[in-house]
């Protein structure tokens, strides 16, 4: 049977296995507080890939600085000939949630890839996906996992590892988000089925992925590292505070409710997640997430 979701022009990988592949856009973002020599790197890793997009459609969410809009300029001028570079100017900031939906809603091709404004992919992060959809045309959702560095690549911190296959990945989702946002390569419009991202505190991608499990999307991960990660302490203070906890709550509520997880699942989620983002100090918080939460 052929796959409804390989159409017109095709990309093939380069080497001695070439598989034809479905064109795919990049969702991206970019805001006030990024780096441009960030934002540069992470452009010119999925560029410069195996298998490379079809379109990359950017929402600049709220005013930047020269140094973002040099970087945009690059890149709008590299890519004329052979990758659509569409970039939509948002008025004022409206949080990552926002900026998503917009770029989803703008994407052409039913592929769609998410990648964040200051990290790095691997060379083959796009093939390996492809090849997935592929081959199993039941699937919706593919990520994969993280090695998350500080400074350079070199200066490795931790590694987030998530389950590969959809019964796994949906027994995790019932305690903690099971997949690392920037490696996601899902189909439109299954997203927009379920109501696109939707803003949630820090939560905008766990809450979709909920909506999508509970819609019986089928869901893998490849079991390889995707993408290399820019981690920092302020990434343990975001996962702190009283914000951060009530979208978790709102999430495990919504998880109850629809008969997701049980009542003690809810109460077991709470009061650890209570500790971890309430009564810890951030240097705690942080030792906690890299003992626990990473290898």
């Amino acid at each position: 049977m052929s796959n409804p979701y390989i159409k017109s022009e095709m990309y093939k990988a380069k080497g001695n296995d070439r598989k034809e592949f479905p064109p795919f856009s990049v969702a991206m973002s970019v805001y006030g507080k990024d780096k441009a020599e960030w934002f540069d790197i992470a452009l010119a890793s999925i560029i410069h890939q195996t298998v490379g997009p079809s379109e990359i459609v950017l929402v600049v969410d709220g005013p930047v600085p020269d140094s973002i809009h040099q970087v945009i300029h690059k890149y709008h001028s590299l890519c004329k000939t052979e990758v659509l570079f569409r970039v939509i100017q948002l008025p004022v900031n409206k949080g990552l949630g926002t900026a998503l939906k917009i770029a989803v809603q703008e994407c052409s091709f039913e592929l769609v890839a998410r990648m964040d404004s200051d990290d790095i992919a691997v060379s083959n992060r796009f093939e390996q996906q492809l090849s997935i959809f592929v081959e199993n045309e039941d699937i919706d959702i593919v990520g994969g996992d993280i090695q998350e560095f500080i400074g350079s690549p070199k200066e490795k911190a931790g590694k987030r590892m998530v389950p590969k296959v959809d019964k796994d990945i949906k027994g995790y989702l019932r305690r903690r988000c099971p997949f690392n946002h920037m490696t996601v390569m899902y189909k439109k419009s299954i997203v927009l089925e379920v109501g696109n991202y939707q803003h949630l505190f820090w939560n905008e991608d766990y809450w979709l992925w909920i909506r999508m499990a509970q819609k019986g999307c089928m869901m893998a991960n490849t079991g390889t590292i995707l993408v290399n990660v820019r981690v920092g302490e302020e990434m343990y203070q975001r996962r702190g505070g009283r914000k951060y906890f009530k979208s978790e709550k709102f999430l495990q509520s919504y998880m109850l409710k629809h008969g997701m997880i049980s009542y003690g699942e809810y109460i077991g989620n709470l009061v650890k997640r209570y500790i971890v983002q309430i009564i810890l100090p951030n240097r705690i918080r942080g030792w906690v997430f890299r003992k626990f939460a990473r290898r």
